[in-house]
């Protein structure tokens, strides 16, 4: 008979699984590639000029690879704004991707940028209610404000959740209506492309894996109250 135990386990690896496998997935195809001729931050440019929007910024940056509509800026980590891989290149042309949405009025893009900061408000939100839970208890001395907060905090951590598996949509045209062509179009050859693909459905399911990461941060706060 499965146990409890090992249903939960089961479950964890489930909300791993995706993070770990997108990982993966732009680790192996990091390495340096001569033949490729572009760094990420000179292919995004190249891309961004043929495509009519040579006024948007390329930006390194530490707060992962994305595309910022408020400052018209395509802003990349360190290693794929330097780096000669495929996976540099591939995140340079889903990035471009959603500059292109957003030059052509992709009105999802507008409506995930906004269910974003408030996912990233909800989120931390929900962690402090839930530190707050004991304190809520002993000042009050009923059990149900304790049950009240942690409902809101529970509510934070699920629309923060839903919220980025929401946004998904937006990131697979990013990737397979914008990326792909994209890269087809610059010469990028037929071997490469397979790759690039996984690396772009990656690119996508980032989003899956965060909005399971706040479901599994949820669990570990309910395991961490029952004690």
């Amino acid at each position: 008979m499965v146990t409890a135990g090992v249903i939960a386990i089961g479950l964890v690896l489930l909300m791993l699984a995706p993070g770990w496998w997108a990982n993966a997935t732009l680790r192996r195809h990091a390495g340096e590639r001569t033949d490729l001729g572009h760094t990420g931050a000179q292919y995004a440019r190249r891309l961004l000029g043929e495509n009519g929007m040579p006024d948007v910024a390329v930006e390194i940056t530490q707060q992962g690879d994305h595309y910022d509509p408020a400052a018209k800026a395509v802003r990349l980590s360190p290693a794929n704004y330097d780096g000669r891989s495929l996976t540099a290149i591939t995140v340079a042309a889903h990035e471009v991707g959603h500059a292109l949405q957003d030059h052509y009025g992709y009105a999802p893009l507008a409506w995930r940028s906004r269910l974003v900061v408030l996912a990233r408000v909800a989120e931390k939100a929900g962690a402090a209610l839930m530190l707050l839970i004991p304190f809520l208890m002993l000042v009050s001395r009923k059990p149900s404000s304790g049950l009240l907060g942690f409902a809101i905090g529970a509510a934070g951590f699920l629309s923060a959740a839903l919220v980025h598996l929401v946004t998904l949509p937006v990131e697979l045209d990013a990737s397979y209506r914008r990326a792909l062509p994209l890269m087809r179009a610059s010469g990028v050859t037929p071997a490469d492309m397979a790759p690039a693909r996984r690396i772009l459905t990656a690119c996508a399911f980032t989003y899956v894996a965060a909005s399971l990461s706040g479901m599994l941060n949820l669990w570990r706060w309910v395991a961490l109250l029952r004690r």
